[in-house]
């Protein structure tokens, strides 16, 4: 425990001594990243204020959301990592100045990921009667299946605004996206209010309202980017030279090989929480409404890492496209140093204010007692969820996709999720157990990415 709480300390003596002769790195990355960042909160706001809302339902429509977004994420998180291939690839040609690679780069990945979202979301409605085997408790099942089912008819809109947005962060323009998240956040809120309860005329769904208004809220951040982008100078350049750019077969793979590792690193960590989530429901509605409520206030520490982990992917793909190696290691080092003093802070909050925080979504005592015992729990992986992510961006700039995916199985399949249900039910731990597998397993792939950026920055140095 004492290595744990020095750990920050340690961390931010080692970044003052770089702060001083380092100074633009910071200024940089912290340029690209914050608009990122604050779009990435208006992503995880939108569950926020879904959690929050739905919660005021019971622990039962609380713990039924749960369950259906935790099997829902992985698949959205997968094809939404099919769509993280395209800014480094960009970011590399932009540093190249090559306009040309850039459209084909487009171009290819408009055709692959719509393609991929409309099978998948196809899939996933074919699957939703399935979730009867994952052996929750009934009163659950007949609230998640239909929340489930609107979720999914969401993740095409979701998947296009990614598309255009990735392509954006691929030139370093972050600002638009955000500015659109924001609004749509607003929508999602107002669309919450008028649909779960049925405020001013309109119908009172519950559940399924909440689900609704994730849906018309991500229309609108489809629609909404796709203008910005035919009218923005900087990236309708490449959009009108779209048609005149013929299709390939060898682009199609090179797109894809990078698409679907990042798509499955990303499955594997976010299937790893679902999994998780899912032996939560196990013990039973409280343990899963409490897990919820912690894992959502952790997951908005963690959009504000993937967006310094953004800024790593845009200016490492920049520095390789340029053959400025050694600009590539700086890069990575003032990500890591951002993302530790910004966890840090966030590790404190949860731990000065673990009793207070959970009230905001349920007004259980039980449960909030239950959330407050995780939250401390998850104060300590945030530096280790804070530093894998930003080395994930990091290796991606680099386009090196393949490791840091067996990374990702080996972390949450191999280590975290087997030691979760081992200290959950046969140590008797029970939800703080799985949530210790899941510390280990954040530690263990913050350590391998850590060490694997280092290694092949200084190879590139030579």
């Amino acid at each position: 425990m004492q290595i744990l709480i020095l750990q920050p300390f340690n961390y931010i003596m080692i970044i003052s001594s770089w702060f001083g002769e380092n100074l633009r790195e910071y200024k940089e990355t912290i340029r690209i990243a914050y608009p990122v960042v604050l779009s990435q909160f208006g992503h995880i706001s939108v569950g926020v204020a879904d959690s929050i809302m739905v919660g005021g339902l019971g622990s039962v429509p609380l713990a039924s959301a749960t369950f259906a977004f935790s099997v829902f994420v992985p698949f959205m998180m997968f094809a939404m990592g099919l769509t993280y291939g395209i800014s480094p690839l960009v970011a590399k040609a932009d540093g190249e100045q090559n306009h040309g690679e850039i459209r084909k780069i487009l171009k290819h990945s408009i055709v692959l990921n719509s393609i991929a979202a409309i099978l998948l979301s196809g899939g996933l409605l074919l699957a939703a009667p399935l979730l009867h085997y994952f052996q929750q408790p009934q009163e659950v099942l007949s609230l998640a299946i239909p929340y489930f089912k609107i979720l999914v008819w969401s993740l095409v809109p979701l998947i296009l605004f990614q598309i255009w947005k990735q392509f954006a962060e691929g030139l370093a323009i972050t600002r638009q996206a955000m500015y659109i998240t924001v609004i749509a956040n607003v929508l999602n809120v107002l669309l919450n209010y008028l649909l779960i309860y049925g405020h001013w005329g309109f119908p009172e769904l519950g559940t399924n309202g909440a689900a609704v208004a994730t849906l018309i809220s991500r229309i609108f951040m489809a629609v909404a980017i796709f203008i910005f982008v035919l009218n923005y100078s900087r990236t309708n350049i490449f959009v009108k030279g779209l048609q005149y750019i013929s299709y390939s077969v060898e682009e199609f793979k090179r797109l894809f090989r990078v698409s679907i590792a990042v798509g499955a690193q990303m499955a594997f960590e976010t299937g790893a929480f679902g999994m998780a989530a899912i032996m939560i429901g196990w013990l039973g509605a409280s343990e899963m409404a409490a897990h919820h409520i912690a894992l959502n206030m952790s997951a908005v520490s963690y959009m504000g890492a993937t967006g310094i982990a953004a800024a790593a992917t845009v200016r490492v793909g920049n520095a390789l496209g340029r053959k400025d190696y050694a600009a590539i290691g700086n890069a990575g080092k003032a990500a890591f140093h951002l993302v530790v003093f910004y966890m840090s802070i966030c590790a404190l909050i949860f731990i000065c204010f673990r009793h207070e925080l959970p009230w905001f979504y349920i007004n259980e005592e039980s449960i909030c007692k239950m959330a407050a015992s995780l939250l401390l729990i998850s104060a300590f992986f945030q530096l280790s969820d804070g530093i894998q992510v930003v080395f994930l961006g990091a290796l991606r700039g680099l386009e090196d996709v393949k490791m840091p995916t067996a990374i990702a199985l080996l972390a949450y399949w191999i280590i975290a999720l087997p030691l979760g249900y081992v200290f959950a039910f046969v140590l008797k731990m029970g939800v703080e157990g799985v949530w210790y597998g899941l510390l280990i397993g954040l530690t263990t792939a913050a350590l391998m990415l850590y060490y694997r950026f280092g290694r092949k920055s200084k190879e590139l140095v030579g």
